[in-house]
Order: C-alpha cells, then sequence, then structure tokens
C-alpha cells in the first residue's frame, strides 16, 4: 500500500511540473506558470480532500474512481492544452480548469488512502500520517527528478505525461483489485477491470497518435512549412522553411516560438549589431548567445580578428547551427573556422569565473520575457561583461523595439548606464521584426562614436548614413521614466510582457 503512495505521488508531482514546463515553453514567463500551476492545485487539493469525506465510506471503489480519473486527466492534460494553445487561444483558462482539475483528485487521494491503510493495519493516527507523508515525499522526490532527467528526454513532454497516466492507472487501480479484491463485490471488481482496461486502452491510443497530433498542432503555430522542430532540456527550436515564387527561400528559427531571424532580411540585424562594435579595437571578441552563427559570421569577416569566444547555452543550438546544412550555410560555416572557441555555459555563470579581457563584447540573447534571461540584461550582467572588457573595448546589446516595446528598451539603456558604461543608443528597421533597437556601449563618461571602422568588409545595408540616423528617435519612443533591471527586481519581465501583449 506504501509503494502505491510512493508511485501515486511520484505521478502527481509530474503532472505539475509538466503543466510548469509546458507554460514556459509555449508562452514564457516561467515564474508566471509555476505560481498559476502550484497555487491552483494546492488550493484544489484541499477541496479534493474535503470532498472525499463522503467518498471514505467506500474507499476502495472510490480510490480506484480518482486513480483512474487522475490517470486520465494528467496523461491527457499535457495534450489537451497543447491543443487549446494551438487552435483555440484558450490556453490560461484551459490551464486553470486542468491544474485544478488534477490538484483535487490528487488531494482527493490523502484521506483515501488513510482509510485503506487502517484497513491494512490499524495504528495511531501520529504513526499512520507519519508512515503515509513519508511514502508521499519520497515519490515526490523521485517523479521531481525523474521528469527532467528521464520522462522528457526519453518519451518529450505528451508521451512523457500519458506514460505516466499508465503508471498512475496501475498503480492505483491494480493495488486496489490485488489488496482489497475481497472486500468489494464480484460486480464491482469486473466493473473496475474494466475500468482500467478502458483508461490504458486510452492512453495507449492516444500515446500512439501522439507524434501525428504533435505534429499537427505544431504546425498550426507557425506560417510556413515546419522543416525541423527539437525539444532540448533548455527550449523549443523550431525551423521553417518557405519558398517564394522568385525561388528564393525564406528559412526562419523560432526559439520557445519567438522569431529569432528570418534568411530573407537578417543581415540588417547582424550588420548592425556587429559593426559598430567592431569600429574599435576587435582582435579579441566575445559572443554571448548568437548559438546560431550570424553573429559570428559577420566578426569573422574582418581579417585582424584574432580569437572570437562564443558561449551559448544550449549545446543542441551549436549542433544545429555546424551541421544542419540550411544553417550552416547561412551562417558561412563560421564554427569551422579555426579562430573560434565555443562554450557550452550559461553566460551569467560563466563571465563570473572569466578572467581574460576582451576588445569587443556583443551580447545577442533572447528577449527577456521571463526571469531566467532577464538575468543577461541585469545591471549585475552588465557588470560582469564591464569586467571583462578591455581598455577602449565596447560592448553591444540587442535591446528589443524601441516601437513595440519602448519601456523595454530603455529600461535595458538604463541598466547598461547603471553599470558604468556610457551609451549610445540605435535602431534601424528590420522588416521581419519592424523597428528593432540596440545599445553600444563603452567604460567611462564619453558616449561611445557610432561608425564604422575604415576597414569594414562589403555591407548590404549598413553605412555611415544609415547609421547616423539609426541615432534619432521620435519623440514618441523616448519612455525614460524606467527602472533598472536588477536580479532582485526583475522591472524588465514586467514591462516586456505588458508591452507586446498591448502591441
Amino acid at each position: 500500500m506504501l509503494a502505491a503512495v510512493f508511485t501515486c505521488a511520484a505521478c502527481g508531482l509530474v503532472y505539475e511540473l509538466a503543466l510548469v514546463a509546458l507554460g514556459s515553453y509555449l508562452v514564457g514567463n516561467s515564474v508566471t506558470q509555476a505560481s498559476i500551476v502550484l497555487s491552483v492545485m494546492v488550493f484544489a487539493m484541499g477541496v479534493g480532500s474535503l470532498a472525499a469525506k463522503p467518498l471514505q465510506r467506500r474507499p476502495v471503489a472510490a480510490f480506484a474512481l480518482v486513480e483512474a480519473a487522475l490517470a486520465l486527466t494528467g496523461g491527457l492534460s499535457v495534450l489537451a492544452l497543447y491543443a487549446a494553445f494551438a487552435w483555440l487561444d484558450l490556453y490560461v483558462p484551459a490551464l486553470v480548469v486542468v491544474a485544478f482539475t488534477v490538484g483535487a483528485l490528487i488531494g482527493a487521494e490523502i484521506p483515501l488512502l488513510m482509510t485503506l491503510l487502517q484497513r491494512i493495519r490499524r495504528q495511531d493516527a501520529g504513526s499512520a500520517v507519519a508512515d503515509l507523508f513519508a511514502a508521499d515525499y519520497v515519490g515526490a522526490l523521485v517523479g521531481g527528478l525523474a521528469f527532467p532527467f528521464v520522462l522528457l528526454p526519453m518519451f518529450g513532454h505528451i508521451k512523457g505525461a500519458l506514460v505516466v497516466g499508465v503508471v498512475n492507472a496501475v498503480a492505483g487501480i491494480a493495488v486496489v483489485l490485488w489488496l482489497f479484491r475481497r472486500q468489494v463485490g464480484r460486480g464491482v471488481r469486473a466493473g473496475l477491470w474494466a475500468g482500467m482496461a478502458g483508461v490504458l486502452a486510452v492512453l495507449g491510443a492516444t500515446y500512439a497518435l501522439a507524434d501525428g497530433f504533435e505534429v499537427t498542432a505544431r504546425q498550426a503555430l507557425y506560417r510556413d512549412p515546419i522543416a525541423l522542430a527539437e525539444r532540448t532540456p533548455y527550449q523549443e527550436i523550431v525551423i521553417t522553411r518557405k519558398v517564394a515564387v522568385s525561388g528564393r527561400p525564406d528559412l526562419r528559427l523560432f526559439l520557445n516560438g519567438d522569431l529569432q531571424f528570418s534568411s530573407v532580411d537578417e543581415y540588417r540585424y547582424h550588420e548592425s549589431l556587429v559593426h559598430p562594435a567592431l569600429s574599435g579595437g576587435r582582435g579579441r571578441v566575445l559572443v554571448l548567445g548568437g548559438g546560431d552563427g550570424l553573429a559570428l559570421r559577420e566578426v569573422l569577416r574582418y581579417r585582424d580578428v584574432r580569437e572570437v569566444t562564443l558561449v551559448e547555452l544550449d549545446p543542441e543550438m551549436l549542433r544545429l547551427a555546424r551541421t544542419y546544412r540550411d544553417l550552416a550555410d547561412l551562417n558561412g560555416h563560421a564554427f569551422t573556422d579555426p579562430r573560434v572557441r565555443t562554450v557550452g555555459a550559461d553566460a551569467f555563470s560563466w563571465l563570473r569565473g572569466a578572467s581574460r579581457q576582451y576588445d569587443a563584447v556583443i551580447v545577442d540573447m533572447p528577449d527577456p520575457d521571463d526571469v531566467s534571461t532577464a538575468k543577461l540584461y541585469s545591471v549585475e550582467f552588465y557588470g560582469l561583461v564591464k569586467r571583462v572588457l578591455a581598455p577602449g573595448g565596447r560592448m553591444v546589446v540587442q535591446s528589443g523595439s524601441p516601437y513595440f516595446a519602448p519601456r523595454s528598451f530603455w529600461c535595458i539603456e538604463k541598466s547598461i548606464r547603471a553599470a558604468g558604461l556610457a551609451t549610445a543608443p540605435y535602431h534601424v528597421d528590420v522588416p521581419s521584426f519592424g523597428d528593432w533597437g540596440f545599445v553600444l556601449a563603452a567604460p567611462g563618461t564619453a558616449r561611445p562614436p557610432l561608425t564604422l571602422a575604415p576597414a569594414v568588409p562589403p555591407l548590404r545595408f549598413l553605412d555611415p548614413d544609415v547609421l547616423r540616423a539609426a541615432t534619432v528617435f521620435g519623440k514618441d519612443l523616448r519612455h525614460r521614466d524606467v527602472d533598472v533591471n536588477t536580479l532582485t527586481h526583475p522591472r524588465l519581465v514586467d514591462y516586456e510582457n505588458q508591452e507586446w501583449r498591448d502591441g
């Protein structure tokens, strides 16, 4: 019986983690997703415990029914929410309903399990509670570790939840049919066997169809045909490819649903990001992020660049940039250049241990729509970058859209200044993104000049006239009344979520 408690607790925690992780993949802002799921589920567990009081008169059959319902609801939860996001645009309401249902069923387990334990061995309430919660908490530990290290790598999100649903059904219903088979009538036993078979059949059939469903649902989220889709421990990577009537392909990279580039106009973005920062010293260059290799491509166009270190969190992104043909062709096979050294690490943690200095630092990170990425736009982060800048060195940061998210843009600029760097904000038009901004920075108080190097390679978009115009911001874009972004006060997350939602 305690083994069943252990298993059911492990399954319950996996359901919780699966809902949190899915929200982080689909809509970002992992703190908000975790808060919604955990608060709703804990509240629902209390409701479920109270609702289970009348069921204690027939605990055997009631426990089996609760486990059957939990196996179905938890096992199908990820698939149902993915469908709600892809086709119905009802993700948050669906998340609340699913989290409440799963939480209520988990809560109903506890009083029923307590009653069943007392039927096996009568003991005082304190000892029974100690046994029950010991098995429950150890099961939660195993489930919490199994989710990221076993279930996600082996089965993926949708199939992983279905596998756990099967385990939940077998552990819950089978233990009742084995331990308490003499306490229920023949008709009830037959019904429980049929119910377990039905639950396993539904979960098994869904498992068989899960791959096709995921492909169809994922394609519904993207305008162009999906050429590659992979889910790593860090993010979901999707590459789409469309060929226009003219024959020109449009290759697009998305991370967790956010567009990172379009091959049609990415040169505008990457020329604007890299070349102003390399108008000064550039013997040794550090690229933080930019795992697609496109910023790296621009850096390597300078023959006097002696060494480039690229720090990217996701090793799968680096592998694709090297081996996925269309992407490798687009970045000019930059990772094969002997001047390049790649590091698979979190940029913040890596900078804390870095001792070398760099003439230029290029910060090409995803937009800061949750706390985990907002730390890479914090005053503390820019202080770490400042520490590795060589005398006369420069840093450039991709800073989002000053049109769609002006408070976010100026928050980044103000945070850079708060770290003791002088700034030169600028923005250009990138059709796939719209009006897009950057911040050039250097130690000291003198504003770094926004220029191109005399030895700049031939460029398709950027020239001195474009750079001069890029420093001018319309009156409606000058939002200077913003707070700085720090590790303890990630204001940028609030700005980002509010502005992009309004936009």
